[in-house]
C-alpha cells in the first residue's frame, strides 16, 4: 500500500503489481474530466495519504487502439522521480476502468490560472520556465522526450510548485522519432513538416511556453489550422507592444524559437540566461500564484 515517509507517500516495495482496489480509498470530488476519463481527489484509507485517482475508460481506450499508448505512459513516469514531475505511485483496474495513483496537485492546472489572469509577471513566468527546464533537463538525462508540454499538462501544488503531468505522448528513445503528436500550437516545425525530431522539440515548446506566459497566447496562433502550421514554418514571430516585456525576455524567446533544432538553446543555456538569472525564484516556489500586470 501507499506508505507515508517524511511526509510523502513510497511505492509499494514489494515487487509485482500493487493488489489496489478502489475499496482502498475514499473518493472526494472530482478534480478534472478528460477524453477518456475522469481524476477525482481520493484519500487511501490506511495510510490517510491524499491523492489523485485518473479514472481511464478501458472502451475508450479499445475504441482509440490505446492500451499500448497507456502502458508506455505508466512505464515512463513510474520511472520519473522529479520535483517537477508529477509522481505516479501505482495502478491497477477493474472490468471498465484503469485507474492511476497520482501524486495530488491542490492548486489544480496552471491553465486555468493563466485564463484568469491573462498573463504572468515575469519574476512568476522565469520561475515556471526554471522549474520546467529543470525537470526536462532530468528527463532528456533518462532519454525521455515529453511532447506535449503545454499549461494544461502543467499543475501546482499546495506551494505553487509547477509540476509536469500527462506523459501520454512521450517517448523513452536515443534515436530519432518520426510520429506527429502533441497539441498544434505547441508543435515544432520538424514535426509539421513531418521530419525526424528528438528531445529539442521540448526546448522549442519552452519557447511557446514563455511567450504565452508573458503575452497571454502562444505566438504562432490563428483561427485555422493550416495559418497556424505556416507561421510555425516560418517562425513568423512578433512581439505585442502590449503588455511590456523586458527585452531580455524576447532575446530568450527569440533563441528557442529557431527552426533548427541544433541551434535552439540548450537547457544549460536557459538555466544560465540572464532573464531566468534575475528574474526567477531557485526555490520554483510562486506562493503568491499567478499575478496580473
Amino acid at each position: 500500500m501507499v506508505k507515508v515517509s517524511e511526509g510523502k507517500p513510497e511505492p509499494n516495495p514489494n515487487k509485482g503489481l500493487p493488489t489496489w482496489t478502489l475499496q482502498d480509498f475514499e473518493i472526494g470530488k472530482p478534480l478534472g474530466k478528460g477524453k477518456f476519463g475522469k481524476v477525482y481527489l481520493a484519500r487511501e484509507k490506511k495510510s490517510k495519504y491524499i491523492v489523485a485517482l485518473k479514472v481511464i475508460f478501458k472502451q475508450q481506450l479499445e475504441k482509440y487502439r490505446l492500451h499500448h499508448q497507456l502502458l508506455r505512459e505508466i512505464e515512463i513516469q513510474s520511472s520519473l522521480n522529479h520535483p517537477n514531475v508529477l509522481r505516479i505511485f501505482g495502478w491497477f483496474h477493474d472490468k471498465d476502468h484503469f485507474i492511476l495513483i497520482l501524486e495530488y496537485a491542490a492548486r489544480g492546472e496552471l491553465y486555468k490560472e493563466l485564463r484568469k489572469s491573462k498573463h504572468l509577471s515575469e519574476k512568476h513566468a522565469a520561475t515556471y520556465i526554471l522549474s520546467l527546464t529543470k525537470a526536462l533537463a532530468y528527463c532528456h538525462e533518462k532519454h525521455v522526450i515529453h511532447r506535449d508540454i503545454k499549461p494544461e499538462n502543467l499543475l501546482l501544488d499546495l506551494e505553487g510548485r509547477l509540476k509536469i503531468a500527462d506523459f501520454g505522448w512521450s517517448v523513452q528513445s536515443r534515436t530519432k522519432r518520426h510520429t506527429m503528436c502533441g497539441t498544434l500550437d505547441y508543435l515544432a516545425p520538424e514535426m509539421v513538416e513531418n521530419k525526424a525530431h528528438d528531445y529539442t522539440v521540448d526546448n522549442w515548446t519552452l519557447g511557446i511556453l514563455c511567450y504565452e506566459f508573458l503575452y497571454g497566447v502562444p505566438p504562432f496562433e490563428t483561427e485555422s489550422q493550416t495559418n497556424t502550421f505556416k507561421r510555425i514554418i516560418k517562425v513568423d514571430l512578433s512581439f505585442p507592444s502590449t503588455p511590456r516585456v523586458s527585452a531580455e525576455a524576447k532575446d530568450l524567446i527569440s533563441k528557442l524559437l529557431v527552426k533548427d533544432a541544433l541551434k535552439r538553446l540548450s537547457l544549460q543555456k536557459i538555466l544560465e540566461h540572464p532573464w531566468i538569472v534575475k528574474n526567477a525564484d531557485p526555490s520554483g516556489v510562486c506562493s503568491g500564484g499567478v499575478s496580473q500586470i
